[in-house]
């Protein structure tokens, strides 16, 4: 997370999709604690989960010995999820662009355009393994 967030909460989860519904309580519980404007929460929602998702899938490739940790910090008007996996990362820039032509049809790819899509910022350290989105309140 950058200089000035204060971490409020966190939370550690099995990389299981079944166990994506405490992260969905999460998100519900810090957009009520911050007074999210609820014309953000949907934005929130989907691009935490599929971060999630992502980390799960792709990160540790559904290893349910190895976990997705979150981390919420918490600015004046921002605040952030940062979402961390122990795989062995990849290439953000190298990801294809899902509306081009030759991409439409694809099944796969939308995640991180969704990502960036709906939130303030993404940002990806650690080789690609860490992902912090940062939204406004």
């Amino acid at each position: 997370m950058k200089e000035g967030f204060v971490q409020i909460d966190s939370l550690s989860i099995p990389s299981d999709f079944q166990h994506v519904h405490h992260v969905e309580s999460l998100i519900d519980n810090i957009c009520n604690r911050l007074n999210v404007k609820e014309d953000y929460y949907g934005n929130v929602l989907i691009a935490v989960t599929e971060a999630v998702n992502n980390a799960i899938l792709h990160g540790n490739n559904s290893d349910p010995n190895l976990n997705v940790d979150l981390f919420v910090g918490d600015k004046e008007t921002d605040f952030c999820f940062s979402v961390k996996d122990n795989g062995l990362g990849f290439d953000h820039t190298a990801i294809a662009d899902p509306t081009a032509p030759e991409n439409i049809e694809k099944e796969n790819g939308r995640g991180i355009f969704l990502m960036r899509s709906l939130a303030e910022e993404v940002e990806f350290l650690d080789n690609g393994r860490n992902v912090n989105i940062y939204f406004s309140k």
